[in-house]
């Protein structure tokens, strides 16, 4: 059976969602108003057809079909996965998960993109609150694997489950956040490292191509293999991490940087920031940048497949199942009557939600 997702929205992060669906063989039903909207995932799903079937050795499914349709109740017809990815306004936010909630199926996950709000304020008024959760990606979301997971505090049960097996079976990573806090985890570390370099450029301690030095190479190639603390835990050596912290824990007293404080974004600190960045990227066009970029994480995964660590041991994980899968669904296809799928793809089929049986 043909599996659907929904997905409202369709600029970069939704577009990120339909061709991550797609590629996985979901048809996707997308709902934009812009009249751009086609046109904007096309560019999308072309990057995406470049890049993402280089994280694996085994080919994808076939591409599902993507369409396009002129109202939210139409877009969520039949759809087990619903992804919101409207503009960061909570009252938007609201009147867009009631449209969905009218229409779509009440068994169907609906996940929102949001990078800011709780969990809490998305689901206050909804006819079923228990069924919106976060779902937030990286972009682009078709290569990136994290997702962060937050139903709300303390809630857990089928639809988390749901969610979770259906995020696995993408080759995404769920990252499953049992309590609520604005921005979730990631867009924390991301804001608080933001801010201090807009103080570093604003002073004039460094440009903006060198603080993207400082981060590419040098921590920011440890934190993608090894993230913050296991990186932490090898500094401090034999002695481990209470080592580490024993020796640079009084660093934070220290006044080193401006965490607490953001500069005011006056049209000065615009003009300077943009005006570096032009003279550091401006050669290149933004699709010349999306092809490097991908190139370059599809490389990097691709090590790390090979080591059987961090996000390419996800994407190992993520090929063994594409090479299980087909011998039940092409028996079916060849067959057009129920197959009975072997014992490691019944497993795998009970992971990821579908229904079979084994004689």
């Amino acid at each position: 059976m043909t599996k659907i997702a929904a997905i409202i929205g369709g600029g970069v992060i939704g577009g990120g969602w339909a061709a991550r669906f797609a590629l996985n063989g979901w048809n996707v039903q997308v709902f934009d108003p812009d009249p751009e909207a086609e046109r904007k995932i096309g560019e999308v799903m072309t990057n995406a057809r470049r890049s993402m079937p280089g994280l694996t050795d085994v080919a994808l499914p076939d591409e599902g079909k993507i369409s396009f349709h002129d109202s939210i109740s139409d877009a969520v017809a039949g759809a087990s996965w619903v992804q919101e990815s409207v503009p960061e306004r909570l009252e938007i936010k609201h009147k867009t998960f009631g449209a969905i909630q009218q229409a779509c199926d009440p068994e169907a996950v609906i996940g929102s993109s949001t990078s800011g709000f709780k969990p809490s304020q998305l689901q206050d008024g909804m006819a079923r609150p228990e069924q919106i959760m976060v779902a937030h990606p990286f972009n682009p979301v078709y290569l990136l694997p994290l997702v962060e997971l937050v139903p709300g505090n303390g809630i857990d049960g089928p639809m988390v489950a749901k969610a979770k097996a259906i995020l696995t079976s993408l080759g995404m990573y769920p990252l499953h956040l049992k309590k609520e806090i604005d921005a979730h985890v990631a867009d924390r570390f991301l804001e608080a490292v933001w801010r201090e370099a807009l103080w570093l450029v604003k002073d004039g301690i460094a440009t903006t191509e060198e603080v993207d030095n400082a981060i590419r190479y040098g921590f920011g190639i440890r934190w993608a293999q090894m993230g913050l603390f296991e990186t932490y835990r090898v500094a401090g050596g034999e002695a481990g991490m209470k080592h580490f912290m024993a020796q640079f824990g009084p660093c934070l007293q220290w006044p080193w940087t401006k965490l607490t404080d953001v500069p005011e974004f006056t049209d000065e600190l615009v003009d300077l920031i943009a005006g570096q960045s032009d003279e550091q990227s401006g050669a290149h066009g933004i699709r010349d940048l999306e092809r490097i970029r991908d190139t370059n994480l599809v490389s990097m995964m691709r090590a790390l497949k090979q080591q059987d660590w961090g996000a390419g041991r996800l994407m190992k994980a993520h090929e063994a199942t594409l090479r299980l899968v087909p011998c039940w669904a092409r028996a079916q296809t060849i067959s057009q009557t129920p197959a009975s799928p072997c014992k490691p793809c019944a497993a795998l089929c009970r992971l990821i939600g579908l229904t079979t049986t084994v004689t």
